[in-house]
Order: C-alpha cells, then structure tokens, then sequence
C-alpha cells in the first residue's frame, strides 16, 4: 500500500513540474514577444508575477481534476475539458488586472500589475493550450506505438473484453504484461453509448454488451474476459449463455491489488450460470445476535459446519468452538481461520474439540466444558447411497446424535439451536433423507417441553461445490477427459452456494421463536443433465463430441425431484422478513411418537433392513423404494 502511495505522488509531482514548466515558458515567450514588438512590459514584475500565476494555474488543474484525467485513457473530451479550464483561469486573471487597474487609477493600491498588455491574453491563452497538451499529447503518441508494437507480438486467443472503465484498461494492460495469459484483446464491448465507436488503448469500443453474439461471429472470438468487478449476475448468466453456444471460455475480474493493481482473473464458477436474484441478508441483525456470544458448530470441519465457523467468526463472538468427528477438517479450518486473523490483525477466541455428537459422554463434557450460548448443529450423514447400505450409522449420527446435542442445549440453559436439515427430508426414498426428517421431529418434540431454549430447524436443497456433491465431481470428470455420467436424463435438483446457504441459516437463526422449520426459497430447479452440458462447454469443449454425457441409472434411494415441504402445499408456509424464508407450518411432536427407547436398545442389533422398516414405522412420509438394498 505504501509503495503505490508513494508512486502515486511521485507521479503526480511530475505531472505538476510539467505543467509549471509549461506555463513558465507560455510566459515566457509572450515576454519575449512584447519585447520584440517594443511594447511596454516590466521584465522584473514579470518574473515576480509568473510564480504566483503558476501557483494560481496549478491550485485550478487541481481543483478541476485536471490529474484525475490523467489517469484515465486521454481522448477528445479531456482535451476539450483542459482547454476550457485554461480560458476560464486567464479570464479571471484578466478580470483581475482589470479590477487593479481601475483601484490603481483611484488612489486605492498604488500597484501597478498588468506587466503587459491585457490583449495579450488572446495569445497567452493559445499558446498555453499548446504547451499544456503538447507533452501529454506526445506521452499518448509515444504509448500508443509501444502498444501496438507490443499487440503485434502478441499470441493467443482472440479475445473480447467486456467493460471499457478503469477495470478493462487494467485488465488489457495486463494481458499485454503477463504473455502467459494467451490472450490478444480484439474489440471491447460496453453498454454506455458514450463510449461506442471509441478506442482504449488501441482497441476499439462497441456495444450494447445484449449484442454479444453479433461480436462473437464477427471478430471470431476465442476467449471472453469479464472486466466489470460488479457486473449484475442476471448480465454474467446471459454473456456465459450466449459464450456456451459457441464453446468459448469466460473468465472475469476477480479482483484488483489494492497494493499494486495487480489484477486477478478467474474462470467463471458454474453457480454464475444459476441466474437467481442476489441474495439480501440483514448483516446488522445477524451481527447483533452473535456478538459476545459463546457459539457452538458442531460438524464444523464440514462444508456447511467450515462456513458458518468462517462466517461467524466475522460477528465477534465471544468463542467459537468447532467439534468435528474428522480431525483432518476441523484442523484445516481451525488453521484458515487463525492465518485469516492473523493477517487482519484480529483476534478470535477459537476452540476445536474432536468427537461424535452420538457420543453423549464426549458431547456432554464439551457442553461442560464451553457452556455454549448458541448451538447450529450441522453434524450429520449426508452421502445418499453410502447410508442406504449404513443405515445403523446414519441413524445413530443423524439421529441419536441430534437427540444428544438437543437435550444437552436444553440442560446446559443455550439460547437457541438450529438444525441443518435438508430437502432431502421430503417424502424420501432414502434413508439419508428420512433420517435428516426423524432429526427435525426430534427438535420439534425438544421445543415442545423447552422451558428456554428455542429449537428451529432450517432445510434447503444441494450446495454447489460441498463435498460429495455433483460439481466437483462433473469437474474432475472434465479434467480426467470424460466421460461426465448423470444418473438420469431428467432429473433436477435445487442448488445454492454453500456462503448464500449459511447467510441464510445465520438470518434464519435470528427469526427463530421455537419449532419452525425454515424453508430457503433455492430458486427454479436445475435439470442436471444441462448443467453437465454447460459445465462442458465452460471447459472449452463440445458435448458429446469432445467428452460424452453417460447415463448410468438412478442410484439407490435417488429421487428424480427434490421437494421442499413436506405437506406439497405452498400456501401452508409463512413468510418472513426475508423474501428467501419460509415457515413451514408444524403439528406438536411427543417424545413416544420418537420411540427413543427402541433406538438406543436395539439399534446396534438391527438389520439394515430392520433399521429402514423401524424408520419408516416413525418417518410416515418414508416410502423406500423396493429395489434398494
């Protein structure tokens, strides 16, 4: 930071020694001028008179931007708007001599000023136009060629750069610097009609961006680089769709180096293609209920747990403590967490136990130990197919696990308790799915003889990217060259960003009062099958040309749709203050209907499939399906 600083004011010092000594010679030459025709022109006023003008000159470039214009791309307008500044400033120094001259001729300052003639300003004025351009002119000229011999060396792809602001001019000078990039800048497009039918740095401004397609064909583009840090999701969706239909890759801005403009380009992610509305969170709230508050994650190394610990500790928490069955996770984001505070100079009371939540000793002596004030349970069994043939475990975690950390929350006084549920929990098929539905029974049941604690429950479909889910998966099979394999063509799922879901759970957790359940509007469902396509397509390749889409089958407990509620009926939610958070509306649970007895006795010795029919005698709405096994 300090280094850019310092080369920032380096050059601004240069630019204003330029203009002095430019308007020093303007002064000059109209002396020399006055002396050549023998007018009258007192030599030493003049050079007592042209430092105080310099300083006059300077203060106005300055106060009119004159060297913000400088750090942009100089054209026309800038000409225009120096020339101009340069009239308005003499005509008040002419308006000047003329005040002193009328004091003068009446006694008042006996101060003669006008060392020449006030017609002189005709030509003083011309000339400083000239000079003041004429270095910065001539700096353009001189740019100008290095760029486009440096264009003419370039080699790569043939590229388009949306946006023609300051952040396209970063991103072209980079390309131009970083040849490993391969990338040659061809045309810009940009939606400001200001801006159409002009050149930045050598290459040529066009738009509206909607005619995007139009410029693919016309200039064969091969690579299209989003230079708009804020460019609306709804505009980055349409460009990777139009992009998509000719296979050419889009990266974007991802950020420029407030230390050195560095700039940082990326691929675009595959949840720039979900094309959902930006997802608004009451930060305020959400920062208010987690302030000074010991907060408990348990399956904090996990993918929801890590980012809820990450986004939580953003709150100031009086402790953060992750309890977390796998050590590898909860030590990764133990360490991200402490690197992150480290380097923002903060401080972060982090606490990181290893344990099951079914383990009700070990939950226990940690409720002891940190007496949390705030629990999210995301502890849980997710892999579909892997719990249908481990449904003890899936059973004893999701469920008994739930029961432990619930009861504890209500012994050990917490505040409020939020479950991670999933869609998954709707008139499954699955086990994963019925036993995630028994876990928010249980919380419904705890908030029916809670005293303090209130329980909710908050359920929303997949999130792009977390572990075990499709696109990571569709990722290394574009990596490994295919082939990319889709269980059915016509399965769709819902799908969220892993930070939208949590930003969701925190406000979620605000609201809660005691028993809801809280549905996430996740938006229109996604066919997979495309999803694989355009991921494809994303790469750089052809479907089912350079890598095949395989269909290999439903898997076990698989559904083809994902559903949210459990009754199917919309107009049986509540809405929030969040237009993204629904209520569904629940029926009061007792303790017999949950049969806890009969879990805890006799789960160790049950069948797979006696665990499956023990469920499904609990979870009404589980239907497995028959050829699970």
């Amino acid at each position: 930071m300090e280094h850019k600083h310092t080369t920032k004011t380096t050059r601004f010092l240069k630019l204003i020694l330029i203009d002095a000594t430019m308007i020093a010679l303007t002064y000059v030459l109209a002396i020399f001028m006055f002396k050549a025709i023998e007018s009258p022109v007192d030599v030493n006023q003049a050079l007592i008179v042209v430092p105080i003008i310099i300083v006059y000159k300077i203060i106005v470039f300055y106060l009119f931007g004159f060297y913000k214009i400088l750090d942009r791309h100089f054209g026309f307008e800038d000409v225009a708007k120096i020339s101009l500044v340069i009239i308005f400033s003499n005509l008040i120094i002419v308006g000047v001599i003329f005040l002193f001259q009328h004091l003068e001729n009446i006694g008042v300052v006996p101060f003669y000023l006008n060392f020449m003639f006030k017609s002189a300003y005709f030509f003083i004025t011309i000339t400083e136009i000239v000079f003041i351009l004429f270095p910065k002119v001539v700096h353009r000229l001189i740019k100008l060629i290095q760029r486009t011999l440096e264009f003419r060396s370039l080699s790569g792809k043939r590229t388009l750069i949306i946006g023609a602001g300051l952040a396209g001019e970063y991103v072209i000078k980079e390309i131009i610097k970083n040849k490993q990039l391969d990338n040659v800048p061809i045309v810009i497009l940009d939606d400001n009609p200001d801006k159409f039918n002009k050149i930045l740095l050598g290459i040529n401004i066009y738009g509206p961006i909607s005619d995007l397609e139009a410029y693919i064909m016309k200039f064969h583009i091969e690579e299209i680089i989003v230079a708009i840090s804020d460019f609306p999701h709804k505009k980055l969706s349409d460009v990777i769709e139009s992009a998509t239909k000719f296979n050419i890759r889009v990266k974007k801005l991802l950020s420029i180096s407030d230390v050195d403009d560095k700039i940082h380009i990326t691929e675009v992610r595959i949840e720039d293609l979900l094309n959902r509305d930006e997802i608004s969170l009451d930060d305020d709230s959400i920062g208010d209920f987690i302030k000074d508050q010991t907060v408990l994650v348990t399956g904090g190394g996990g993918s929801i747990g890590s980012e809820l610990c990450r986004q939580i500790a953003q709150f100031s928490p009086k402790k953060l403590v992750i309890f977390d069955i796998y050590e590898n996770n909860a030590y990764d984001i133990q360490q991200e967490l402490l690197r992150k505070f480290v380097k923002d100079k903060k401080t972060l009371n982090l606490e990181v136990h290893i344990g099951s939540v079914y383990n009700y000793t070990r939950t226990k002596s940690i409720f002891e130990q940190v007496k949390p004030d705030l629990v999210f349970h995301a502890a849980a069994y997710k892999h579909v197919p892997l719990m249908e043939d481990s449904s003890v475990e899936a059973v004893r975690t999701n469920v008994l696990g739930t029961h432990n950390v619930a009861m504890l929350s209500q012994q050990y006084g917490v505040k409020k308790f939020v479950l991670v549920s999933s869609d998954k929990a709707v008139r499954s098929t699955n086990l994963m799915g019925a036993t995630k539905r028994y876990a928010e029974l249980v919380i419904q049941e705890q908030q029916s003889n809670s005293v303090y604690t209130k329980f909710s429950a908050v359920r929303f479909g997949n999130v792009l990217g977390s572990n075990g889910s499709v696109i990571p998966l569709f990722k290394k099979q574009i990596l490994d060259g295919g082939p990319v394999t889709v269980t059915h063509p016509d399965i769709t799922r819902y799908f969220m960003t892993i930070p939208e879901a949590v930003g969701l759970i925190l406000q979620c957790a605000v609201y809660a009062n005691g028993g809801e359940i809280f549905i996430l509007d996740m938006g229109e469902p996604v066919k997979i099958a495309d999803l694989a396509k355009k991921m494809i397509r994303l790469a750089g390749y052809i479907p089912n040309q350079d890598i095949n889409i395989v269909f290999t089958g439903l898997r076990p407990g698989e559904k083809l749709y994902e559903e949210l509620l459990v009754n199917g009926n919309s107009k049986e939610h509540i809405k929030t203050e969040n237009q993204k958070i629904f209520i569904e509306k629940q029926g009061l649970v007792e303790s017999k209907q949950l049969e806890y007895d009969t879990i805890i006795d006799s789960l160790d010795s049950m069948s797979n499939e006696e665990v499956k029919t023990f469920v499904q005698s609990v979870i009404k709405t589980y239907k497995p399906d028959p050829n699970n096994h």
